[in-house]
């Protein structure tokens, strides 16, 4: 009988551990910042407003560079978004369709179906615009590397001047959060790249912390949904282990 308490607990605790956040441990020999996400745990959510909020720092500073592949506008109505507001963030994107009556491909603006439009028209190009290196695509990012979310917030606000025994090559950029410390991206917040309309903080600490929920959303949309049903598996679970143990007593009452 204890063996099986400790076998049922042991995968009780197994469903607890899946439902949070797949990340393993840092890589490299670089420390990483810790943030405070409300995604975390086996009761986490995202937090619209911060997500809307990161979207729009995306925009404002990370779309010309780098493309979120996965997403469709429609998608966005996950981060509280209404039907005539995602039509208005359509309609700021242009897509290419086509061929037309006369075989002709087209531009025309995009609709809540189309995905994101990539800045870049191909790999090539995408190269061509970044010293030869091939920039990432954000949409599975903070789920692509080692504790993700911390590995993004430290990342950005990891921009700081090279030691001084430390050569740093033409195009490349000093960050203490990056394996190896050399990277190609330019920094890209620095505070007050944007306006929030709600007033929140626009410090570096809060355009990194924004963006960074928004990319955790971009890479697994459906986390609260995985996270309900996780914790609703462990409870019926742990009636199920109850139960069990006292259909077991009753039946092999005799033997004892």
């Amino acid at each position: 009988m204890r063996k099986f308490l400790i076998a049922s607990v042991t995968a009780i605790a197994a469903m607890i551990g899946l439902a949070s956040p797949a990340m393993s441990a840092g890589g490299g020999d670089v420390k990483l910042q810790a943030g405070e996400w409300s995604f975390t745990g086996p009761f986490g959510y995202f937090d619209k407003a911060a997500l809307q909020r990161g979207f729009q720092v995306y925009r404002d500073v990370c779309a010309g560079c780098q493309g979120i592949d996965y997403i469709a506008c429609r998608n966005l109505a996950d981060l509280g978004y209404n039907e005539a507001e995602i039509k208005a963030i359509a309609a700021e994107y242009e897509v290419m369709d086509g061929p037309d009556d006369e075989g002709e491909m087209f531009m025309r603006p995009a609709r809540p179906a189309d995905i994101i439009p990539n800045p870049y028209r191909n790999d090539n190009e995408a190269r061509a615009s970044n010293n030869g290196a091939m920039p990432p695509d954000l949409s599975l990012i903070a789920k692509a590397r080692a504790n993700g979310p911390d590995y993004l917030y430290s990342l950005l606000l990891g921009y700081v001047d090279a030691p001084t025994n430390q050569d740093v090559p033409d195009g490349m950029h000093y960050n203490n959060a990056y394996s190896g410390n050399l990277i190609a991206m330019p920094q890209p917040i620095y505070g007050d790249d944007v306006e929030y309309a709600d007033g929140s903080p626009t410090t570096p600490e809060g355009l990194s912390a924004d963006v960074t929920n928004f990319l955790m959303w971009s890479a697994e949309p459906k986390l609260e949904v995985r996270k309900r049903i996780g914790v609703a598996a462990v409870f019926f679970l742990s009636i199920f282990l109850v139960m069990s143990y006292f259909a077991k007593r009753r039946v092999w009452a005799d033997l004892h």
